[in-house]
């Protein structure tokens, strides 16, 4: 499948229960005299969109216009909540603050990523009638507008049965498709929709059907598209990926095979792919394979993240096997700030001449450092300058596309100066990697890094492992023939 980054932009409605996601993330030395638990040291703390919220941030990473119909607490969580979501150009007129108080769930994470613990400040009470007609009414003067809607259901307290099945039948009767991430044991709650999406779980409690195999999956499906009156249901399998049942079809979509690092935000992710690529015209199977994809990238990230339009497109080109996408001219690279907004960025250069263990080591481990991994590489000519006559032994294309091909690279930028500043100046990252033997050494591009608040890392090499080494050892190996 081919993909465009010019898909149109259509005005998709989230409704469902938004909270914010908070991290503290610091450092364990020590054991607490006062109890047998770990102290954490707080290096540093942010904040992302998470629920219903986070499925609004992938719609509008995906380039949709995007609109919450929600509610809030009057409270500063809640106030921060709306900051996130204007900054990411979520409109939030139909955002009100009628709750007791905004959920927050709050992590504490080791060096390593590690989850450490979470707690959540949340008051879960269901919307009164008043409030339900309120938002009702909001929905019915604006819901022509909309070309999808899209029910995100946590269980917070916001989408009651009575108002899950307004939604829908508001929806219907202006001929909308909803698509409804479920949370609810009891199926009636979401009957009418075109699209219902549970996990395997979800599948087995709302039907009181086993889904230990492919046949019980499709079994259980079709029951619950029958018990809902809808069109399709797709339900996701975690790691073995996507099964879509419809009255006469039948779609199994393999997961991606990748690091699972964290499954946070993963079906939010799918749910806002599915919607932006069905609300742009996109065929049922062709939605659900995108979305597959855009899943795939979220579990290989630390907490609830967006995916962009732009990495969904590059990843399905590269398992296409055509890397051209991830190889960029100058021009391209400086236009990455504007792609991939909010994304951190990870820089590190070199020659990578004769790709070894050590290069790979260093490249996956930069890769974790963020969310965006850019390698700039040395031209032909800037290897000669640098290596001597006789050097490089592979070309620059062929470099370019041998680093393109591991699915931790998101991008590979040629440049022909002898130093990467003036690259660096262009992408602006993050993140600097250097290796190990840079320590108390000027870095190129340090400066243009940290003036932006980022930061430089080093990274040490495996000791023995390098280009010119593999070169000697070939040609003393040829002379001694």
């Amino acid at each position: 499948m081919n993909l465009s980054n010019k898909i149109g932009q259509k005005n998709i409605l989230v409704i469902g229960d938004v909270m914010l996601d908070t991290y503290y993330k610091g450092e364990v030395k020590r054991i607490s005299p006062e109890a047998p638990v770990p102290v954490l040291k707080k290096l540093c703390e942010w904040s992302t969109l998470g629920g219903a919220a986070n499925v609004a941030a992938n719609l509008a990473a995906a380039n949709q216009k995007v609109y919450l119909l929600s509610i809030i607490g009057k409270d500063k969580t809640g106030e921060r909540l709306k900051k996130h979501l204007s900054e990411v150009n979520i409109e939030t007129e139909m955002l009100l603050p009628l709750g007791k108080c905004t959920t927050e769930k709050v992590r504490l994470l080791a060096e390593n990523n590690q989850q450490m613990m979470r707690f959540d400040n949340e008051t879960i009470t269901e919307i009164s009638l008043a409030e339900r007609i309120k938002l009702v009414e909001m929905l019915e003067k604006r819901i022509d507008f909309f070309d999808i809607i899209v029910i995100s259901d946590y269980g917070k307290g916001l989408l009651t049965f009575e108002f899950t099945q307004s939604i829908i039948k508001l929806a219907t009767k202006h001929m909308k498709y909803t698509l409804v991430d479920v949370k609810d044991k009891n199926y009636e709650k979401y009957s009418g929709a075109f699209l219902i999406k549970p996990n395997l779980n979800e599948l087995k409690e709302m039907t009181n059907l086993s889904v230990g195999t492919n046949d019980e999956i499709i079994y259980a499906s079709h029951k619950l598209r029958e018990y809902c009156n809808s069109s399709y249901i797709l339900t996701t399998c975690g790691s073995r990926g996507m099964v879509l049942v419809g009255e006469d079809n039948t779609y199994f979509v393999k997961a991606d095979n990748r690091e699972v690092f964290d499954v946070t935000g993963a079906g939010d992710t799918a749910l806002a792919y599915l919607a932006a690529f069905l609300a742009n015209g996109y065929s049922v199977e062709q939605s659900v394979e995108i979305s597959n994809h855009a899943a795939g990238l979220q579990v290989t990230k630390s907490g609830t993240s967006v995916i962009s339009l732009q990495e969904v497109i590059d990843t399905i080109s590269n398992l296409n096997g055509d890397t051209k996408n991830k190889i960029l001219d100058r021009t391209s690279a400086e236009k990455l700030r504007e792609l991939l907004p909010n994304k951190r960025i990870v820089f590190t250069n070199g020659c990578f001449d004769i790709l070894h263990i050590g290069h790979v080591k260093y490249l996956r481990k930069s890769a974790e450092l963020g969310d965006i991994l850019i390698i700039g590489l040395n031209s032909d000519n800037s290897v000669r300058r640098l290596k001597g006559k006789d050097r490089p032994i592979n070309s620059e294309n062929d470099r370019a596309e041998l680093l393109a091909s591991f699915d931790f690279v998101n991008y590979v930028v040629i440049f022909d100066e002898d130093s990467p500043y003036e690259l660096i100046e262009q992408i602006k990252p993050d993140v600097l990697v250097k290796g190990g033997d840079y320590d108390n050494k000027v870095i190129i591009g340090q400066d243009i890094v940290e003036s932006r608040g980022g930061k430089t890392v080093l990274i040490d090499y495996i000791e023995g492992k390098s280009t010119t080494e593999i070169i000697k050892r070939i040609r003393n190996e040829a002379y001694n023939e």
